[in-house]
């Protein structure tokens, strides 16, 4: 199921399915600034009623969080959802959705744009589950409520795509990238981050060639908790219980794609994580694999030379160093989309309209 495009004076919910630092006051800047971006997309802003809840509030309560998500989804003006950040314990919510029909037929019957990274992983692919395509793309507080005076062009133009109804599109490699900041208090308000030149482009880590497959992955981190359940060791059981992994079968329709998160994980332990990966036969099983760029390019020969290790046995393609997740700026990566990628030329053809035209839905 793809959600319907968006137009200006569409109603768009803000959810904080994870951490919560949007009703923080520290974030309060950010909270308005996010909001008054939205309103120069043209779009109304509908702040769900515990997405302002404090941190400590929000993470004994994630009850009170999949409620926010179940009721932007009842609401048949809402068009839009967009998480607020992410986190590390969203999966907690993933048994009061997928559990409550009431909320899964609202999915089915009322499907609209989801879009966040990073640890809202989990809620992607609880989606993916139900059978909602979603979008590994802009959150508000990292992308909306960028301090600068403008969103980074890249992905300004990442979320004007959920005003359009393109049939096919190409992911280009942008010209350049952001460090990430230090500092994200009111006085770094209409403060530039450091601009680099963009030196590598995609590379291609393994294989070869021209695979297409269906667009299915996320944060590394999280899918592995995901598998293991290593940071809170219930992850996996919560996964395992509502069957929300794909199958070997199903792993081979599919590309992958992983990034690492801000915790800059250490070069040692992403060859663990892939390794395992590669023992539960997903990595030889996948079509082609895409890799998001390391955040500050930090470890980023370390981790080019971490997958020439673990795939000079398989023949799976890689192509490393796209703009998607934590790195800045950003892309839109649609689950389930149909995607091409061709190794050779290093290019990302999203086969798919990634949206539902207006006129469609309304004949259905």
């Amino acid at each position: 199921m793809r959600p319907q495009s968006l137009k200006k004076g569409d109603k768009i919910a803000i959810v904080s399915l994870s951490r919560g630092i949007l009703g923080m006051p520290f974030a309060k800047h950010e909270l308005d600034l996010g909001i008054k971006r939205l309103k120069e997309f043209g779009l109304e802003p509908v702040i769900m009623p515990n997405a302002l809840k404090d941190m400590d509030y929000l993470f004994d309560h994630p009850e009170e969080r999949a409620s926010d998500l179940k009721q932007a989804f009842l609401d048949p003006e809402i068009k839009a959802i967009i998480n607020a950040i992410g986190g590390d314990d969203t999966y907690k919510t993933i048994p009061y959705l997928m559990e409550d029909e009431e909320f899964i037929n609202a999915v089915k019957n009322n499907p609209k744009i989801f879009t966040g990274f990073s640890d809202t992983t989990n809620n992607h692919i609880m989606f993916n589950k139900i059978g909602l395509s979603t979008f590994y793309g802009p959150c508000l507080l990292i992308d909306l409520a960028e301090l600068d005076n403008e969103m980074l062009p890249y992905t300004k133009d990442t979320f004007l795509q959920f005003f359009e109804d393109k049939d096919s599109y190409e992911i280009k490699s942008s010209p350049v990238w952001y460090m990430d900041r230090e500092d994200f208090s009111p006085s770094a308000l209409g403060t530039s981050r450091i601009i680099k030149k963009e030196e590598h482009g995609y590379e291609v880590l393994n294989g070869k060639g021209i695979v297409t497959g269906k667009l299915f992955g996320g944060c590394i981190e999280s899918l592995y908790d995901a598998y293991t359940g290593e940071r809170y060791g219930e992850e996996n059981k919560v996964y395992e219980k509502y069957h929300l992994l794909p199958t070997i079968e199903e792993w081979k329709e599919k590309i992958l794609f992983i990034e690492t998160s801000e915790e800059r994980v250490s070069p040692e332990k992403l060859e663990t994580i892939l390794t395992y990966f590669k023992e539960k036969e997903i990595l030889q099983s996948v079509k082609g694999i895409l890799v998001g760029k390391p955040i500050d390019e930090q470890y980023y020969e370390e981790y080019k030379e971490v997958y020439k290790r673990v795939f000079q046995d398989i023949t799976t393609p890689v192509l490393y160093n796209v703009n998607f997740g934590h790195s800045v700026p950003r892309c839109l990566i649609p689950y389930d989309a149909e995607a091409t990628i061709n190794y050779d030329e290093k290019r990302i053809i999203i086969n798919d309209s990634i949206l539902e035209k207006r006129d469609v839905i309304a004949k259905k």
